[in-house]
């Protein structure tokens, strides 16, 4: 219940033009920073270079008029920590909505590694000149380490989505990820971190959804088996996730896409908790990774949201790995 009055907060403050309220007092973020240098020097110990380049035409070989898709955000939508085009979350959606929609998509990819909510201005102007069907917004990590206030965070991202929808684009939002999973981070302050972003992924959900956009929680991206396998669930810098991670990410993703556009209808058994006001929802979803934050039928930018699991919950058996939930493309 705190952390979905703390979002409630952070949203409100970013509606209205606050600024001064933060997630983490002062010493204990300062904190943050110190740590989050640190683990930024192990981080660029092992250099990444530029994500590799993945826009163009998937399913050209498919009748009927291309969908548009966009991709912004930070390193993480730009797929930071591959080594192939093929496998970044750009890649990796478009190839999967292309097969479920049965038509060719055009992906444009406008994120940039570093990128704060602060960049979203300039890069939802470039998204809007390919006039996409469906954008994609992954944001947030960069805020936490940057100290960045909460509802400036949220405010920025509130006005990108009101700008994409009314372009007539669908939006889906992934949310902060989880920065307690990171390995260079060390305790307390992976908690401090994990505190942070989950705090940061509610508000954004809120924003999100009460402007008519859905939101998927990153979170932890699988949970128990990033913990259970960081060697192969990150990249070699230990904090981007490597080809697998991200393509567990999409399997969250990509049904949330489908359903925007009308391509995949929400099932029911998926609604969770079913009905929520929409700040118990946020905090409901940064909880439970890979879980979708939509707006209800016929009040989509209201007060109220829908909760849907697009990953399963992690098996009751702890030698067990948690299954994930995924529709065939």
């Amino acid at each position: 219940m705190m952390r979905a009055f703390t979002a409630r907060r952070i949203a409100a403050a970013a509606a209205y033009g606050g600024g001064g309220i933060t997630a983490l007092g002062g010493f204990t973020f300062g904190l943050l920073v110190v740590e989050a240098k640190l683990a930024r020097r192990i981080i660029s110990a092992t250099p990444n270079g530029d994500p590799p380049v993945a826009d163009g035409l998937y399913g050209g070989g498919l009748r009927g008029a291309a969908l548009s898709l966009v991709m912004i955000g930070d390193s993480t939508a730009a797929g930071l920590g591959v080594h192939t085009a093929d496998e970044t979350p750009a890649a990796l959606l478009a190839t999967g909505l292309s097969a479920i929609a049965d038509r060719p998509v055009r992906l444009t990819n406008v994120a940039l590694p570093g990128s704060r909510s602060q960049a979203l201005p300039g890069q939802v102007d470039r998204a809007l000149e390919v006039a996409p069907d469906v954008a994609v917004v992954m944001i947030g990590a960069n805020d936490v380490t940057g100290r960045i206030p909460p509802a400036e965070s949220v405010r920025h991202l509130a006005d990108a989505v009101e700008r994409l929808r009314a372009a007539g684009a669908h939006v889906v939002v992934g949310t902060c990820p989880d920065l307690g999973s990171v390995k260079p981070l060390m305790q307390p302050l992976r908690w401090i971190a994990r505190r942070a972003s989950r705090q940061l992924a509610a508000a954004q959900t809120i924003a999100a959804v009460e402007r008519g956009a859905r939101s998927v929680s990153l979170g932890d991206l699988l949970g128990r088996e990033f913990a259970a396998d960081p060697l192969s669930m990150f990249s070699e810098d230990r904090y981007h996730p490597s080809a697998r991670g991200y393509a567990a990410a999409c399997a969250a993703v990509l049904p949330s896409i489908a359903s925007a556009l009308g391509l995949e209808p929400d099932v029911a058994d998926r609604l969770g908790q079913g009905v929520l006001p929409v700040y118990l929802a946020a905090a409901e979803a940064a909880e439970v990774s890979g879980t979708e934050v939509r707006g209800v039928t016929g009040r989509e930018r209201g007060r109220w949201a829908a909760l849907l699991r697009r990953r399963a919950r992690p098996a009751t058996d702890p030698g067990r790995s948690a299954d994930v939930a995924s529709d065939p493309a």
